[in-house]
């Protein structure tokens, strides 16, 4: 279904700071390009909220009907340390301290990465490209770059002349930052530095004797900046100009604004019709330190394995957590917003298992079709998740007020609100049904501990109806009684 030609979606675009109506490049194709993930070290929670906004905003274009094309890279060589230009590989400082290979590094995260990802449902990428797959195409970019004048070459190093770049573009548009006033705040050249002007950037470093990732280019052996690997990984399956880009709101500038320059530097088109960039997640009101300690694993979250936290919390309530904020905005974790989430998701997962046992009427006291417009017109506006939500619970108000029998709602009613429910629920939001967390197994052990006792005094009775009642009715919901020596065990199959 192409939902789409009856929806009117907006999105907020960074590059013009406004919210404009989605037309596709191509009618009916979605081409959307997000900036993934260094692969030197686990998967952090902040990590985690970009991708899975941008999950959520893939799975509402899917679901409008769009054919989408999503690309998301793995950064696997070229990104130093601290973002600059110079400094140690992050992989290959990783090896080192390893003792091992650099891609034994990259395997190792790649696979901590997609886990991850996984347990918080999220959805694969249609093109999931390395960076060190793509060294050849780099290598054709920057020949394009130099040939159009706006790089040079200094000690087998290649880099992008900004100030050039800017006498015929305009640098900074996406950031809103004016290069005069980079200028005027940064430092003067030393000598011993190789570029003409500090806001210069590589698009391919010269390889040191010590240096492990290298590979051979027309200026000698090095490996390719940062900024440009995703310029050659996007262009490449979306086309010199593509729908979406989309990342953390902290790759703005100056990796965006940079990829801005290359693609405009070597096609002379602006390379992204829509930015869209998500904000970051704070923990307890303070931003995320390693060094500070503030800071927690998205393991650390569902094991409960943390000081931070009081208990574990499924990865389904991390992510109806995450949903509740827009994706714009800031938002901070704690073990109360947690606690709060985990009550309304178990809440929606009631409703929701409530559906199809809901008895109809002639009538409906819930105007469904209108409702169903409201949670279209959330998602419409800029994906307005915390808005839908907020329609969704409206919605399971209702379900327990006709489960109560306080309301009525006709059959096909019924029919149109458990589908929009399903379809906003776990299709677009990807919220998974995993009501049997940890609180919900300890009640379970409890009640299983207690029917196990009475069969077990039924049996010494010698009241099999009752015992043999038990182990039926506990074999149709799915859980099995074992007996043994050591007494008696169940399974949920």
């Amino acid at each position: 279904m192409q939902l789409y030609k009856d929806q009117n979606l907006r999105v907020h675009n960074s590059l013009t700071g406004k919210k404009e109506v989605f037309q596709p490049i191509n009618e009916g194709h979605v081409g959307m390009y997000v900036c993934g993930p260094t692969v030197y070290s686990n998967v952090h929670l902040g990590n985690c909220r970009t991708f899975m906004s941008f999950d959520m905003i893939f799975r509402y274009f899917k679901h409008l009907g769009y054919k989408v094309r999503y690309v998301r890279n793995i950064t696997d060589a070229g990104h130093l340390e601290n973002d600059a230009d110079d400094g140690e590989d992050k992989i290959a400082k990783k090896a080192k301290l390893e003792q091992i290979e650099p891609m034994e590094v990259v395997q190792r995260y790649t696979v901590d990465f997609h886990n991850t990802l996984q347990q918080f449902n999220l959805l694969p990428p249609s093109i999931e490209p390395t960076a060190t797959g793509h060294i050849i195409e780099q290598i054709e970019i920057i020949k394009e770059i130099l040939e159009k004048g706006y790089a040079y070459e200094a000690n087998g190093s290649v880099y992008f002349d900004v100030i050039k770049f800017n006498k015929d573009h305009e640098y900074g548009k996406l950031s809103g930052r004016k290069l005069e006033d980079m200028i005027a705040n940064t430092r003067e050249l030393t000598a011993q530095d190789e570029k003409r002007n500090p806001q210069d950037f590589a698009l391919w470093k010269k390889a040191e004797p010590q240096h492990i990732m290298r590979w051979p280019s027309p200026w000698g052996d090095g490996f390719p900046g940062w900024h440009l690997e995703c310029t050659a990984m996007s262009t490449k399956y979306l086309g010199e100009t593509f729908d979406i880009h989309g990342g953390g709101m902290d790759l703005k500038f100056p990796h965006h604004e940079c990829e801005i320059a290359q693609a405009e530097a070597s096609t002379g088109k602006s390379p992204v019709k829509y930015w869209l960039h998500a904000n970051m997640l704070t923990l307890n009101g303070k931003k995320m330190s390693k060094s500070t300690g503030n800071n927690i694993y998205p393991s650390e979250i569902i094991s409960g394995d943390n000081t931070i936290l009081s208990k574990a919390y499924s990865p389904a309530v991390v992510r109806f957590f995450m949903m509740q904020a827009h994706y714009t905005s800031i938002l901070d974790l704690s073990d109360e917003a947690l606690q709060a989430s985990e009550k309304g998701y178990n809440r929606l997962m009631e409703a929701m298992g409530s559906l199809d046992a809901l008895k109809t009427g002639s009538k409906s006291d819930f105007d469904v079709l209108a409702w169903k417009q409201k949670c279209y017109d959330a998602m419409n506006d800029d994906f307005n998740t915390p808005i839908l939500i907020a329609h969704l619970f409206d919605a399971v108000k209702h379900i327990n007020l006709i489960k109560e029998e306080k309301e009525s709602i006709t059959e096909a009613d019924k029919a149109e609100l458990s589908s929009t429910m399903t379809a906003f629920v776990y299709e677009v939001l990807g919220i998974e049904n995993q009501s049997l967390a940890k609180d919900d197994s300890n009640a379970l052990n409890g009640v299983m501990e207690l029917l196990i006792q009475l069969r077990n005094e039924a049996r010494a009775n010698k009241d099999f109806a009752t015992s043999d009642k038990i182990r039926d009715e506990l074999t149709a919901l799915g859980i099995q009684l074992k007996d043994g020596k050591d007494g008696t065990t169940f399974s949920i199959n």
